[in-house]
C-alpha cells in the first residue's frame, strides 16, 4: 500500500491577494483589507477613506451589497460612497480569484500519476466537487473511487481532503474544536479530517488530514507560530483520545507549515509511537527531505504513522518533479517535469511525500 501527500497548491480558484510568490506583498494588501473591514464597521464613515481604499483594493477584492447600498454608482462605475455608517446597509468584502491554467492542472496529474498512491490527501483545495473531477477528467486509469471533503473554517475556501482507492468507513470533522468552549475562534484554519478507510480483510486504517497555519499572513509571526502550536497539540490531543498508538494503524499527515526543529511542532512529533516516514528512511539528511524551498530548504510536509505501520514501513520518498525549481536546488540531479516551463505551471511550490506498506 502507498499513501501519499502533497500541497497540491492549486486545486481552487486562487485568492489573487494570496498569488505572490513573496508573502511579504500579499500582507501588505491583506492589511489593507483589513483596514477597510475596520472602517465598514463603524457607525459613522470616514467616506473619502473608505473610497481610497475600496480604489486602492478593487484588482483584489469587491464588496456584495446584500442591504441598502454601500457605494454611489453611475452606470457600472464607483463614484462614491452612499451609506453614512454601518446602519444603513449590509454586506461582505469577497476575494477575487485567479484562475490557474489547465497546463497547471495537468501538472499535478503528472505528479499524482507518478505517485502511484492506494490513498492520496490533498491540501489546498475548494471543494469535493474539484477532487472529483480532477480524479475523473484527469487521472485516467489512476482514478480514485472514493473522495471526501469537508468545507473547512477558511474563508477564502482553502480545505483538506482525500482521494481513497479503499472503502470510506467513518468520519470525524474537527471544525468545530475550540479551545475553550467561549472562544471567539476554531483551532483548526481548516480542519484535522479524520478518515477511517476499510482496508483489505475488514481492518481500519485511521487518515488525518493536516494543514496547520502557515508563516505568512498573520498580525505577526508569534501569532502564527502559537496557532500553529495549538493545532499540532490538538492533533496530539486527538490522538491520544481516539487511538491507541501501539495498535491502531494512524497516519497524520499533510503540510504542517514548520520544520522538524520547530518549537510549535515539538510535542506533536514526540508523541510516543508515532515516526516521521522521511525520517525513518533518510535520517535528518535535509538533501533527502526537504519539501519546499524557501531562503533554504525545509521539510514542511510530513506522513506521521503509529507503531503497527512502521513494522509495515518498506520505503518513503519525496516527489519533486513538480517543483519548478528543482532543477536548480538540485544541481541538475533532479528534473522536473519537462511540461513545467515556468514558476507559474508549475504543480505545486510543494513537493509531495509517499510512503509504502507491505500489509
Amino acid at each position: 500500500m502507498r499513501i501519499a501527500t502533497f500541497n497540491t497548491e492549486n486545486l481552487f480558484t486562487r485568492a489573487k491577494v494570496l498569488n505572490f510568490k513573496n508573502n511579504a506583498e500579499g500582507d501588505k494588501i491583506l492589511k489593507k483589507i483589513g483596514d477597510l473591514q475596520d472602517e465598514l464597521e463603524k457607525q459613522v464613515y470616514d467616506k473619502p477613506r473608505i473610497l481610497a481604499l475600496y480604489n486602492s483594493l478593487k484588482e483584489y477584492i469587491e464588496i456584495s451589497e446584500e442591504r441598502g447600498k454601500l457605494f454611489k454608482r453611475s452606470l457600472s462605475a464607483i463614484k462614491g460612497v452612499a451609506a453614512n455608517g454601518v446602519a444603513d446597509w449590509d454586506g461582505t468584502i469577497q476575494f477575487k480569484r485567479a484562475k490557474f491554467s489547465e497546463t497547471t492542472r495537468l501538472n499535478t496529474a503528472k505528479v499524482i500519476k507518478a505517485l502511484k498512491a492506494d490513498v492520496q490527501c490533498f491540501v489546498e483545495v475548494e471543494n469535493r466537487e474539484t477532487i472529483n473531477s480532477f480524479s475523473s477528467d484527469l487521472l485516467g486509469t489512476q482514478k480514485f473511487p472514493y473522495n471526501i471533503l469537508i468545507d473547512g473554517n477558511d474563508p477564502r475556501g482553502i480545505d483538506v481532503g482525500l482521494l481513497s482507492r479503499f472503502p470510506i468507513k467513518n468520519l470525524r470533522t474537527h471544525i468545530f474544536d475550540k479551545e475553550k468552549p467561549l472562544s471567539r475562534s476554531f483551532i483548526f484554519s481548516r480542519d484535522c479530517l479524520e478518515v477511517e478507510l476499510e482496508i483489505a480483510g475488514g481492518k481500519s486504517l485511521f487518515i488525518l488530514c493536516n494543514h496547520f497555519k502557515s508563516k505568512g499572513y498573520s498580525a505577526s509571526q508569534a501569532d502564527a507560530d502559537k496557532r500553529r502550536k495549538i493545532q499540532a497539540n490538538r492533533v496530539k490531543d486527538i490522538l491520544k483520545s481516539n487511538y491507541d498508538l501501539k495498535t491502531d494503524m494512524v497516519v497524520v499527515l499533510g503540510d504542517f507549515n514548520d520544520t522538524p526543529d520547530s518549537n510549535p511542532l515539538k510535542d506533536l512529533l514526540a508523541t510516543p509511537n508515532l515516526f516521521d516516514v522521511l525520517k525513518l528512511k533518510f535520517g535528518s539528511d535535509i538533501e533527502k527531505t526537504y519539501t519546499y524551498f524557501f531562503k533554504k530548504k525545509m521539510q514542511i510536509d510530513y506522513i506521521l504513522v503509529s507503531k503497527p505501520l512502521k513494522e509495515l514501513f518498506t520505503d518513503a520518498g519525496v516527489e519533486r518533479r513538480g517543483m519548478f525549481e528543482i532543477d536548480t536546488l538540485s544541481n541538475g540531479a533532479e528534473h522536473r517535469f519537462d511540461t513545467i516551463t515556468a514558476s507559474s505551471n508549475a504543480a505545486s511550490d510543494h513537493a509531495a511525500v509517499w510512503v509504502d506498506f507491505n500489509l
